[in-house]
């Protein structure tokens, strides 16, 4: 599980209304991640885009879009593209890619949009990791009320039967000199991730904490928001979605 979530600095007071801006805004949050397969996101986007037949020029939200790689990418493929996330340092980042087509805002996800989207994604599992349950309900709620009439919604979020199944306790991961020890457990209905490494001789201790929503958790939360869930794919070739073997859960909905 290498993606964004919960996280606490014990070098501060823990403050759960606040957790989520804490691991994202420091450098080292990108160091441990760098490695990760950009151009495997890139075709993922490409199948993505295509499928949704998205037609020109069309107004897309990247939610939680981190540093904005990816709403650069979506931007070159020729969309008018927000990127928006809580963390206002990645935010500075990624607007120094701004254009006349793509912009960047801080923004919280569990907040509706004045401006609607002919697609909004939400990708990398970038959902589950507020300290409330409800706001899970609030976000998509929130993604339902941000779409133009003819508009998709798409999560890409981990498979949580698959993850567990072959989640890997402990190891260490040395990344740019840093060495990473990470512990990973079950807990609470709720996947963690202990993050332990030392930097100029100073000790950091960082949590990420996702909850761990199976399809039918998701399903019962979008007939709740009033959603319709129109397809499912399990990989990002947009291969069909088997609950054991998958290793995403890529669901379309409006």
């Amino acid at each position: 599980m290498s993606e964004k979530h919960n996280a606490s600095n014990p070098n501060q007071e823990d403050d759960n209304q606040n957790w989520y801006s804490s691991w994202f805004d420091t450098p080292y949050y990108h160091i441990l991640y760098k490695d990760r397969n950009y151009r495997e996101a890139q075709i993922f986007m490409d199948n993505l885009t295509h499928y949704l037949n998205l037609p020109e020029n069309a107004n897309v939200l990247d939610l939680a879009c981190g540093k904005g790689r990816h709403s650069i990418y979506l931007n070159q493929l020729g969309y008018n593209v927000l990127g928006a996330d809580l963390s206002e340092n990645s935010i500075a980042e990624a607007s120094k890619n701004s254009n006349e087509t793509l912009h960047f805002k801080v923004h919280d996800m569990r907040e509706p949009f004045e401006e609607k989207f002919d697609a909004i994604f939400n990708l990398f599992t970038s959902f589950g990791y507020f300290e409330n349950d409800d706001d899970n309900l609030t976000t998509l709620k929130a993604i339902k009320e941000s779409l133009s009439e003819y508009g998709f919604a798409v999560i890409d979020f981990m498979n949580v039967t698959q993850v567990i199944e072959t989640l890997v306790p402990e190891e260490v991961k040395t990344v740019d000199e840093i060495d990473f020890h990470i512990k990973r457990y079950v807990e609470d209905g709720h996947i963690f991730k202990e993050i332990d490494f030392e930097d100029q001789g100073r000790k950091y201790h960082f949590t990420e904490k996702v909850k761990a929503l199976t399809l039918k958790d998701f399903q019962d939360l979008m007939d709740e928001a009033g959603i319709y869930l129109l397809d499912i794919f399990g990989d990002y070739k947009l291969k069909k979605f088997h609950k054991t073997e998958s290793e995403r859960l890529i669901m379309i909905f409006k």
